[in-house]
């Protein structure tokens, strides 16, 4: 195709979007509706599938030692554990620590119940806290570390702990969340392909005598085509970046809002520059494919004269 016809396309198409005003502005407006709330669910989604690694990211596994294992064997079986593969990171916390941590999780209204105890009288043994690298996997990860215990003849672990039954429960809930949020978006994304294109469409449809009466006179399928192509591509740019904007500027201000009242809470919403592009690029790629598809699919229906 030569230049100067791609060109006459372009003007063409962009006079088509100025002169259909009202039904242009109508495709738009359904573009920026269903892709806003598209967006909405999407966002959302997110931040919800983030919420639910933040809390697997705390699960934790607390292997507590005997009170009379020697530091070479507190040492060796530092290193097993470092070793397997399941691993993350590994810390010691001594019983001194422990018994910091245990008054400072209980609070000072409760702290009476550990009055009384002091590195002598210290009851609680040293321990080891361990990360492991996919929190789905932290009974597994626990079994291997209580068959390390049952390698060794002196069993140097007194017991390993990381909420059976409680992480369990929790997994399933998050996993449960992230499919729903799956099943949610993508329902909206199938509805709101049918509402654009279909909206679309009737921008064709109501030119069908004008697509007629070209092709009568000898225009070929491409010079008729080219035009509604590029008509239906700037619908879809127009109305796909107007959400963009509309969308990504409100969860800015969103995200700055909810700093300081969530980062109490030790939960923070998705940051803007990592879902911002993810968003806009999804959004303005479906609205655009979405534009072009509705005009192609109208033009070709009334271009069999």
């Amino acid at each position: 195709m030569k230049l100067r016809t791609l060109l006459r396309h372009f003007r063409e198409g962009a006079k088509n979007v100025v002169r259909n005003g009202w039904m242009s502005f109508a495709s738009m407006s359904s573009i920026v509706i269903s892709l806003f709330i598209l967006g909405v669910f999407l966002l959302l989604t997110m931040n919800v599938n983030s919420l639910a690694d933040q809390i697997e990211s705390r699960v934790e596994i607390r292997v507590f030692l005997q009170l009379d294992v020697d530091q070479a064997k507190q040492d060796e079986l530092e290193n097993k554990i470092r070793k397997l593969p399941e691993m993350k990171n590994v810390v010691f916390v001594s019983k001194e620590e422990g018994l910091e941590l245990l008054r400072k999780n209980l609070g000072e209204e409760n702290s009476d119940l550990l009055e009384g105890y002091d590195e002598e009288s210290n009851p609680l043994p040293d321990s080891f806290t361990v990360e492991v690298l996919d929190p789905q996997s932290i009974a597994y990860a626990a079994e291997k570390i209580e068959a390390l215990n049952k390698e060794d003849n002196t069993q140097p672990i007194m017991s390993v702990r990381y909420g059976q039954g409680t992480v369990e429960t929790l997994f399933k809930i998050t996993n449960a969340i992230r499919n729903i949020g799956l099943v949610i978006v993508l329902g909206l994304g199938v509805t709101a392909m049918f509402l654009i294109s279909n909206t679309i469409k009737m921008t064709i449809v109501a030119r069908r005598r004008e697509i007629g009466i070209m092709k009568l006179v000898g225009a070929t399928n491409s010079f008729i085509r080219w035009p509604f192509f590029i008509e239906g591509a700037l619908i879809g740019i127009c109305g796909s970046v107007l959400t963009t904007v509309i969308l990504l500027s409100g969860y800015a201000k969103l995200v700055q809002a909810s700093q300081m009242e969530l980062g109490l809470m030790m939960i923070k919403l998705v940051s803007f520059e990592d879902a911002g592009w993810k968003v806009a690029l999804l959004l303005i790629g479906l609205g655009t494919l979405l534009g072009i598809w509705g005009s192609t699919l109208s033009v070709r229906k009334y271009l069999k004269v």
